[in-house]
């Protein structure tokens, strides 16, 4: 079923975006909550003219957006997490641990607009999310996630001491 939001609906799309949604979660959720209406070719005229004279305003809108992309390609982001054995997480990392990280980095995104593949990172590596800012503004972010722990040094290895085995004499 085609709507119209009304609203910035997490996971779904931004304020006057059209999405296809089961049924289901359009009846139950979306129209009667208020955050989308029925994409019928009336209310799509009446986005196109809501659009149109919001030019200017989304010009705006656009340029700030790309300015946070310029930003974030001048950003590298590494967030350290407990690790257990292997590579795997206690825990994991999601779309609030990456919004922090960045805005300690200096940039400032939402975490309603990040997108992690599979929501939440269960491993360490580099990871990509998508940072939406704007329906005509996306950006790829990368970013790494290392382990908390202190890198240990190699420990030169003991030297074994020599056992010597006696063998027990033959007293005659």
């Amino acid at each position: 079923m085609e709507i119209i939001l009304k609203q910035d609906v997490e996971n779904l799309g931004l304020e006057f975006d059209t999405v296809n949604v089961k049924p289901g979660y359009a009846r139950n959720f979306l129209l009667p909550q208020g955050f989308a209406l029925l994409a019928t070719p009336k209310n799509k005229a009446a986005l196109e003219a809501t659009l149109e004279s919001r030019k200017e305003e989304e010009a705006k809108l656009v340029a700030t957006a790309n300015g946070v992309v310029d930003q974030l390609k001048k950003t590298s982001v590494t967030i350290p997490a407990k690790v257990g054995t292997g590579d795997r997480l206690f825990g994991s990392i999601n779309n609030a641990d990456l919004a922090a990280a960045l805005a300690k980095a200096g940039v400032n995104v939402d975490k309603k607009y990040i997108k992690i593949p599979g929501n939440t990172i269960k491993r360490t590596g580099t990871v990509t999310a998508l940072i939406r800012l704007h329906r005509n503004v996306e950006y790829n972010f990368d970013f790494n996630i290392v382990s908390d722990a202190p890198v240990e040094a190699p420990k030169p290895a003991a030297p074994k001491a020599k056992v010597e085995e006696e063998t027990p004499s033959e007293e005659a």
